[in-house]
């Protein structure tokens, strides 16, 4: 679909929940899709290529079990086929990004008690998300695309195969509904309370891996990180928390690297995903050769 206003509006009059909307559209942010603002509702259109990838129904369920958890808006109109949504639209809220969450008091703390409200819910997403199960299908969606892997990467894939993926089963934590890929953008703060949109990756998870992704998308130094865990906690984490968050850092990258590719080879014109999955990869190999990142994995499989 093209970005022609005339193109929208069309849109709009099939569906119920905006047929007779006749104000302004404005365009907001978004990453693989757009997003429009349509007074008092949004409108999400997927981007190309998503369909690859992403299974709409289940985003569906994901998207209305939030929003009853009282953690994103209210799902207006869902279409299964083609992925477009409307949702109401969260006024006063300032959308987040790396230094909305460094400038902005206490916002990685609302992001704390945002995940706990998700993950304490009780909701129950159709998609199981499982790191390496992910990996591998993104790899084979690569495997039909003209895109190079970053030099070495099946390499750390084999790595966190063995010692990370073997700790993380030591003791598992119960799955619980994880939205999955809080990105900074994903994030809307009234100040008073945080929200959270994009339902796209969600599912059954270890909900650390939520608290881990949004340190690394939001760059969090020390303090925001521990701002974080302890309003999710109440206090100080385990050091068996602590040490799946520090993992899933590590994994979330080497996810997201792969991520980056596809966006690369569909064309995204949204970012330099070449420099996107390169950087991410290199981050990745970075930490998991620390110290530090050894006795985490240490601490998680104790």
């Amino acid at each position: 679909m093209t970005e022609n206003l005339a193109d929208i509006r069309a849109l709009l009059a099939s569906i119920p929940a905006t047929a007779a909307y006749s104000g302004p559209v404005e365009r907001l942010g978004g990453l693989t899709n757009r997003v429009y603002r349509l007074g008092d509702a949004c409108l999400r259109i997927p981007g190309k290529g998503t369909e690859e990838y992403i299974n709409r129904a289940n985003e569906a369920v994901a998207a209305r079990e939030a929003a009853k958890a009282a953690v994103s808006p209210q799902v207006l109109h869902f279409d299964n086929a083609t992925g477009v949504m409307v949702t109401r639209f969260v006024a006063d809220a300032v959308t987040m990004s790396p230094e909305g969450f460094r400038t902005r008091a206490g916002s990685p703390a609302r992001a704390g008690e945002a995940f706990r409200r998700l993950h304490t819910s009780g909701a129950v997403f159709p998609f199981r998300f499982e790191l390496f199960a992910m990996i591998d299908d993104y790899l084979k969606v690569l495997s039909t695309k003209d895109v190079a892997l970053p030099a070495g990467y099946h390499d750390v894939v084999r790595e966190a195969d063995g010692s990370v993926r073997s700790a993380l089963a030591a003791h598992p934590l119960p799955l619980v509904a994880c939205h999955c890929d809080p990105l900074c953008e994903n994030f809307l703060d009234t100040g008073e309370r945080m929200w959270i949109v994009d339902w796209e990756y969600s599912g059954m998870n270890d909900p650390m891996w939520d608290l881990g992704d949004l340190s690394v998308e939001g760059g969090f130094d020390a303090r925001q990180e521990d701002e974080m865990l302890a309003a999710y906690f109440g206090g100080e984490p385990s050091a068996n928390d602590r040490g799946r968050v520090v993992i899933y850092k590590a994994m979330c990258d080497l996810l997201w690297t792969l991520w980056g590719l596809i966006q690369l080879a569909n064309g995204n014109p949204a970012d330099d995903f070449r420099a996107y999955a390169d950087n991410r990869f290199a981050r990745c190999k970075a930490l998991m050769e620390t110290p530090d990142f050894a006795r985490h994995v240490a601490a998680v499989r104790g």
